[in-house]
């Protein structure tokens, strides 16, 4: 059996399988400090380790998170906002406490990588994966492997337009203001329109706003890395609803350029929900375990 971990901001799930088809069993919990944290993690699997062989154990974790093997913090969480967690230490923690291999990763490539071996990114490579939530993050799958670079992909954060007069929202990126996480995302929603975001009505302007930003966000994301499939998770795509106004903005932004049927043509088909749905996390550091064995 492989373990598995989606290390998010809100909550931990951790689990052990072999696949979507096989996971044994599952645990949740809220993420508190990393002490209290991670110790549930260490029993959990300890306790698993007596029914089954751990082979490896993958981790798909927010960030952002230092992924050089060469680097002194190598498998830390960095900079992050969450309270409490910044400078943390993930693999090594876990390499001491469990003795088993481990592969890291960010949340996003790990739920780009299950959906590229389980979902709706199966045979499409180059695959973009994005989450469009409480932040927003991308990941990317090229040649079959997570990209990775200086750092890892941090797709909420490009700058997109920002039309002040039709929206004179600034912004609440702590870093950055008006970039696309900043416009964007759940919290950005909520801010600019005095209401969460799933209490609006599917006829209210904030979905055509936000159609707007995300389809210009899409066409740079185009353009660099021509992916063959296009994949939108996170809280805010529960809105299914908004897919077609993107479709729609995706085209108009990138005006005939991309000169492929699977943009001008089948863009229903290019630009898609998750097939894992709220699974594409847990199943992401099930394929990273895997992909160590």
């Amino acid at each position: 059996m492989f373990g598995a971990i989606e290390a998010g901001g809100t909550k931990f799930v951790c689990a052990v399988g072999t696949g979507p088809d096989n996971l044994q069993s599952e645990i949740r919990f809220p993420t508190t400090t990393p002490e209290e944290t991670l110790q549930k993690c260490i029993k959990f699997f300890r306790e698993q380790s007596k029914r089954h062989t751990l082979i490896s154990l993958g981790i798909a974790c927010f960030g952002p998170i230092d992924l050089d093997p060469q680097s002194s913090t190598y498998g830390y969480i960095t900079s992050t906002p969450k309270l409490g967690w910044q400078n943390t230490s993930i693999v090594k923690f876990f390499q001491n406490a469990l003795e088993i291999p481990i592969a890291f990763d960010t949340d996003v490539n790990a739920a780009a990588l299950g959906e590229s071996q389980w979902g709706a990114g199966q045979g499409f490579d180059p695959l973009l994966y994005l989450t469009i939530g409480t932040g927003i993050g991308g990941g990317g799958i090229v040649n079959g492997a997570p990209l990775h670079g200086l750092l890892h992909p941090e797709m909420g954060h490009i700058s997109i337009p920002h039309d002040w007069n039709a929206d004179p929202f600034p912004g609440n990126c702590p870093f950055h203001g008006d970039c696309f996480e900043g416009l964007a995302s759940g919290p950005a929603m909520k801010q600019r329109w005095g209401q969460p975001v799933e209490t609006l009505p599917d006829n209210h302007p904030a979905w055509s706003l936000e159609a707007y930003y995300i389809a210009r966000a899409l066409a740079n994301l185009i353009y660099v890395v021509s992916p063959r499939r296009i994949v939108l998770g996170g809280g805010v795509m529960q809105n299914l609803a908004l897919f077609p106004l993107i479709r729609m903005e995706v085209q108009k932004a990138l005006n005939q350029y991309v000169q492929s049927p699977a943009v001008l043509e089948n863009i229903e088909n290019y630009i898609v929900p998750p097939a894992l749905g709220n699974r594409a996390g847990i199943l992401g550091a099930l394929a990273l375990a895997m992909s160590i064995r």
